[in-house]
């Protein structure tokens, strides 16, 4: 029996620019207990449709049929759907931060969410918010009860709207982006922990994500929209192993991993149409090469592969499966990865490198702690390479990168740019040294004024290092152009580009004085797959043109294992392993990292369960533990690794180039070894 079935659902909403066709005649369904996962690119209607259908799309023109319990949410009355909302249908929104109310305590709201619905005291529904944070794995809920929002993780809010979601065991949970931006560690405790709900609930899941190894792990069956529409729907292995639709070929062919190492990943050209006009034919005719001419004309023919796959495509039912993908488009490989050698100086090199923060203050007349962000970090990278900064949110890599960059003094040690002591350069000297290292920020959207032009934001390297004046247009429409932008865009704002221009816009301002280093700071995180892919393939293209050198932090490690040279492994403000990707790969030696390892999603849904957790929360850095900082939270800790803090040393039988801070490393053999395969 259908819990949920949507029908012949269009959503379309007036703009400045015309009426905007959101969703175009969408149709699923979910059964009870059921995990359904909604996949595509930013823009194909994922979330419209899921909102629209609990009405909360405002200004919104919704037809069709949304059959939830036999009854149509689209014609409930406003007091009905109060009594559905939250009660039978819980939500969880891609962004916890903005969904939880600033000025109110967790505990507050989670109580309100349950007394909306249910008649009780406040002091029994705070007992019921206590419990519900302590299901959901939250540490030491009766004191964080009473916490402000600002004061949890991205993963301990993300924890807290599932509390919300899931406090009235709702038949029907709606996940949007729910593991977004997450470190891969606390990724995989969400999704362990909706798992879990789901199983002791009987709840049914709808997950919308971009993350095509989340809905290989959870996902019973998978739908992908384009345009609006659900261009196909199939159980998960289908769709992983018997792909129809060129589009989601193509979305499963830009996954990053071992497999595409020593390749360029294979993004889908062009970009989504827009929604202002509905298209005659096939919406992803112009991106497909497979198209016919009849695709731009005719709407494409819905086929069966079997009861439960459909694809809207012309291709035979034959030509399933992945052996077509290679063929959706042609990209040339990256230039081979070159042995720099240990003779050659490092570009960068930091020595004893440190950098405290005062704290906040410990009650009104306490003093204040200070918080260690990086303690005492060593670490060289050679010029024209990638090296690769890995773990979870908190271990410093952030504070790292900006020291790296000169935007922040260390406390202590040496962070040296080519051989010389950035602490030692004059004014004058730092703004010399600032056209060799620049950097790309994590979020497109926050690091591009909204006021200025493009032309502008790219020129500003160039203006206030004094380029003459009658060059700076044409240099500047020259870096559009070399980072795949339209150089006529010129004087356009940047809310009139995607996200994966306003990223390229970023890598163009990062290139305007032809830098040797470029610090990217999570320089995809926020990205669609496809538009990640084109990125990826984007700095390995610039680094082979220019001899560009890399230092990439970030979280998915697939990207990391496909692009970096190096990878250090960071943990509560120190370096836990350092090595060649392919070495910390193939057989890790810390036990943290081979717990990152572990928590990644393996990419297909033939791995379920090989994921394993990472317990317990990463700890203040203002208070760490003794001995060996990751002994609270690891397996293999013996009674020394409480005493004393290990060194960054090699293993007997590795190379010099490998070391790991253990005092009782990972052996080398197979049963140890963890590959992450996208």
């Amino acid at each position: 029996m259908e819990l949920l079935r949507v029908e012949d659902l269009h959503v379309s909403f007036p703009t400045e620019d015309g009426v905007v066709h959101a969703v175009r005649g969408m149709d699923f369904s979910i059964e009870p207990g059921e995990t359904v996962g909604i996949v595509g690119e930013s823009g194909s209607g994922k979330s419209v449709s899921t909102q629209s259908i609990l009405q909360l799309v405002p200004d919104a023109d919704v037809k069709g049929r949304a059959l939830f319990d036999g009854r149509d949410l689209l014609t409930m009355s406003v007091r009905e759907l109060r009594a559905v909302r939250g009660a039978r249908i819980g939500m969880v929104f891609q962004d916890p931060l903005s969904s939880l109310h600033p000025q109110y305590r967790i505990g507050w709201q989670i109580a309100e969410a349950v007394r909306a619905h249910r008649r009780c005291s406040a002091t029994e529904a705070r007992r019921t918010a206590i419990d519900l944070l302590e299901q959901v794995g939250l540490p030491t809920p009766e004191r964080r009860v009473d916490d402000y929002p600002h004061q949890f993780s991205g993963g301990m809010r993300q924890r807290v709207m599932l509390a919300m979601a899931v406090a009235l065991r709702p038949a029907l949970l709606i996940a949007d982006e729910p593991t977004t931006a997450l470190d891969v560690t606390i990724q995989a405790q969400i999704i362990d922990l909706i798992a879990r709900l789901q199983h002791e609930y009987g709840t049914a899941v709808l997950l919308i994500t971009h993350d095509l190894g989340v809905v290989a792990e959870v996902a019973d069956r998978v739908v992908t929209m384009y345009a609006g529409r659900v261009v196909e729907s199939a159980p998960v292995l289908d769709v992983f192993d018997r792909p129809h639709h060129p589009y989601t070929q193509g979305l499963l062919e830009c996954m990053p991993g071992a497999s595409t190492r020593g390749r360029a990943l294979v993004p889908i050209a062009g970009q989504p149409p827009s929604m202002l006009h509905e298209p005659a034919g096939c919406a992803f005719a112009p991106r497909c090469r497979h198209a016919l001419p009849s695709c731009t004309t005719t709407a494409p023919p819905v086929q069966h592969l079997s009861p439960d796959h459909r694809s809207e495509c012309v291709l035979p039912m034959n030509t399933a499966g992945r052996e077509i993908r290679p063929i959706v488009v042609t990209v040339d490989a990256p230039a081979s990865r070159v042995d720099i050698g240990e003779a050659v100086r490092p570009l960068v090199r930091l020595s004893a490198v440190t950098k405290q923060f005062v704290g906040p203050r410990t009650g009104l007349r306490g003093g204040r702690r200070l918080v260690n962000a990086v303690d005492g970090v060593d670490l060289e990278v050679k010029p024209g390479t990638t090296f690769g900064i890995v773990g979870e949110s908190g271990s410093g890599k952030s504070t790292l990168a900006r020291m790296l960059t000169g935007l922040i003094p260390p406390t202590s040690g040496r962070v040296e740019i080519d051989g010389v002591d950035l602490a030692s350069l004059d004014r004058s000297a730092t703004n010399r040294m600032r056209r060799d290292v620049q950097m790309i920020f994590q979020d497109p959207y926050g690091s591009l004024n909204p006021r200025r032009r493009v032309g502008s934001i790219i020129a500003d390297p160039l203006v206030i290092h004094g380029a003459d004046p009658s060059t700076i247009r044409p240099t500047v429409q020259s870096l559009m152009e070399r980072v795949g932008l339209n150089p006529e865009h010129y004087n356009r704002f940047p809310n009139e580009f995607s996200g994966g221009q306003r990223q390229r816009i970023g890598i163009a301002r990062a290139l305007a004085l032809q830098p040797r280093l470029i610090v990217c700071d999570e320089p995809v995180s926020a990205l669609d797959i496809s538009i990640q892919a084109q990125i990826v393939n984007l700095l390995q293209q610039l680094q082979t043109e220019l001899n560009l050198t890399f230092v990439i932090i970030a979280h998915d490690l697939g990207v990391v294992q496909h692009i970096a040279d190096r990878v250090a492994v960071m943990y509560l403000g120190r370096i836990v392993e350092i090595a060649d990707t392919d070495e910390l790969f193939a057989a890790p030696r810390h036990p943290y990292t081979k717990a990152l390892l572990a928590a990644a999603p393996a990419g297909h849904p033939s791995a379920n369960g090989q994921r394993q957790l990472l317990q317990g929360d990463l700890p203040s850095p203002s208070d760490h533990p003794s001995g060996c900082r990751f002994h609270p939270r690891c397996q293999s800790r013996q009674d020394d690794c409480t005493r004393a803090e290990p060194d960054l040393l090699t293993v007997p039988g590795d190379p010099p180039t490998r070391r790991a801070a253990c005092f009782h490393p990972l052996a080398a053999s197979a049963a140890d070894a963890v590959v992450v395969e996208r």
